[in-house]
């Protein structure tokens, strides 16, 4: 049974950093795309950042610079590394990776980050 799970959410104030962390089982992380996605309250769901089997990433325009997306194989886990956050980062964050090979997605069941001004 594959099963994802977040952590490092909380407050923080505008200008701050968090770490989030996405802890996988069932499943070795290494092989797959991960991405992180964010809901904000009245929005729909958002991919901030992907990181493929190979290494390399791709970010979302609004956090460019700002986020880092790394995986520690040995811990099977994906992080997210977020400074200089921004109110309108505000959003419960979700990790996902491909259900294969049938289709869909894994979800973890989400961090609230939010960033007060």
């Amino acid at each position: 049974q594959v099963e994802l799970v977040e952590s490092g959410g909380g407050l923080v104030q505008a200008g701050g950093s968090l770490r989030l962390s996405c802890a996988a089982s069932g499943i070795i992380f290494g092989s797959y795309t991960v991405g992180w996605y964010r809901q904000a309250p009245g929005k729909q769901r958002e991919l901030v950042a992907t990181i493929f089997p190979a290494g390399s990433t791709n970010y979302a325009d609004p956090v460019k610079g700002r986020f880092t997306i790394s995986r520690d194989n040995a811990k099977n886990t994906v992080n997210l590394q977020m400074i200089s956050l921004k109110p309108e980062d505000t959003a419960v964050y979700y990790c996902s990776a491909p259900r294969l090979p049938n289709g869909g997605r894994y979800w973890g069941q989400g961090t609230q980050v939010t960033v007060s001004s």
